[in-house]
């Protein structure tokens, strides 16, 4: 019967992928909802809205690599119920496939404002092609932007808009942008940065309804402090909800996402759930984590193929992240927490540094900005539980590169 996917996204595409490549020799069948060839789907935020961006969606994989490795891409095909008794899959025409196994890549969706006037049209999300294309012919007639969130989303929309010489004011209810993600040493280096390239960043402030012209069109934002922001465009970006309804309706554990163990199995064993989607136990931080990078979704894709094959491994992989804004170029590896003591190195007034992150001691994640070297160094002592000591990496000169090298050289 072999296995079916859920979702044509990075997570699902690589299982797909990571399964051919280990030898499976059974049927694969991709069930992708968006009608198109799966793509990648950071440069949305990224290179495609950035001036002279281009319009065409970079492929994960091209249309032969489905024909070739024998995988039935089903675009335009969504999951409706799960029989778990039966172990069938119900598609959007009603025809129940069969499976061994299924993997859960259903991904996540934007989560909606409710507040008054968010019906109005020029209000965007930016998650699929789709909304990347309308806001990419949107840009060329916007001139005062609103953007809903300071998260990475928003401050990539915000730093894109501003190179096509728009006016942007980024509402953020949080006293400090990308605060889930970053020490705030980190996020109060980024504001600053943002607001000296012009971004109007305000903090402590919500959305509390937005106005509506004589056409139906957002002609401002009315904020949580009573000011009113002329907007011919907003992007809101507050945040995912992961898309577990299809496991919760089979009668999966579901809680903040697909609940999965140290494999990637849900509560039944013939089922994985992957990506965006998943809830799992991380030895990093020793807490359960649902994660949205392309990092997780690929590395959960890689390690649920080795389960189908009959691995026994944990999941173990370091997480790591970028966003690209502007001229900026984010790159973190490890979980940070608002806890750590921190350390810096390099030198932040020429935009290449690093902010080296300890707690009880150990290095728990470096967060680099436009210092790729250091990005590297850090994935490759994270997993290997090498770090630096915070004295060590304190000593005037302190090379995270070097370190690296010597540290690999001498484990012990």
């Amino acid at each position: 019967m072999g296995v079916i996917i859920i979702g044509g996204g990075q997570a699902g595409i690589q299982t797909a992928d990571s399964l051919r490549s280990g030898g499976y020799t059974d049927s694969i069948t991709i069930l992708a909802e968006e009608g198109c060839l799966p793509y990648q789907r950071p440069p949305l935020s990224k290179d495609y809205l950035a001036p002279g961006g281009s319009p065409v969606p970079l492929p994960l994989r091209p249309a032969s690599f489905y024909t070739d490795n024998d995988i039935d891409l089903r675009s335009g095909v969504s999951a409706t119920d799960i029989d778990r008794d039966n172990k069938t899959v119900t598609i959007s025409d009603g025809t129940a496939l069969p499976y061994d196994h299924l993997v859960l890549a259903t991904g996540s969706r934007n989560r909606q404002l409710t507040c008054p006037g968010a019906e109005a049209t020029g209000i965007h999300s930016l998650k699929t092609l789709r909304d990347a294309e309308e806001l990419h012919a949107a840009l060329t007639q916007a001139r005062d932007i609103v953007v809903i969130g300071a998260g990475f989303i928003g401050l990539e929309f915000a730093a894109a808009a501003r190179a096509h010489g728009c006016s942007v004011t980024v509402l953020e209810f949080a006293s400090r942008p990308m605060a889930r993600a970053l020490t705030p040493a980190m996020s109060e280096w980024f504001t600053d940065a943002h607001q000296r390239n012009g971004i109007e960043l305000r903090l402590g402030e919500g959305i509390s309804r937005f106005e509506a012209g004589p056409d139906g069109g957002v002609c401002a934002a009315h904020s949580t402090t009573n000011r009113r922001y002329p907007a011919d465009l907003v992007v809101v970006g507050v945040g995912i909800i992961p898309n577990d309804e299809i496991a919760a309706r089979a009668g999966l554990e579901t809680n903040n996402g697909i609940v999965v163990d140290q494999y990637l199995r849900t509560s039944d064993p013939w089922i994985l759930a992957i990506g965006d989607c998943a809830n799992y136990p991380n030895p990093h931080t020793r807490t359960r984590t649902r994660l949205e990078s392309v990092q997780n979704a690929a590395a959960h894709g890689r390690h649920a193929a080795q389960v189908v094959l009959g691995a026994s491994d944990h999941y173990e992989e370091t997480p790591w992240f970028w966003s690209t804004q502007g001229t900026l170029r984010l790159q973190m590896a490890g979980m940070s927490s608002a806890d750590d003591t921190t350390t810096l190195i390099g030198d932040p007034a020429t935009a290449k540094f690093s902010v080296l992150c300890h707690r009880d001691g150990q290095l728990v994640a470096v967060e680099s900005v436009n210092a790729a070297a250091d990005h590297m160094a850090a994935r490759k002592l994270l997993s290997a539980g090498l770090g630096p000591s915070p004295e060590e990496a304190q000593v005037p000169g302190f090379s995270l590169k070097a370190h690296t090298k010597q540290a690999l050289l001498n484990p012990a």
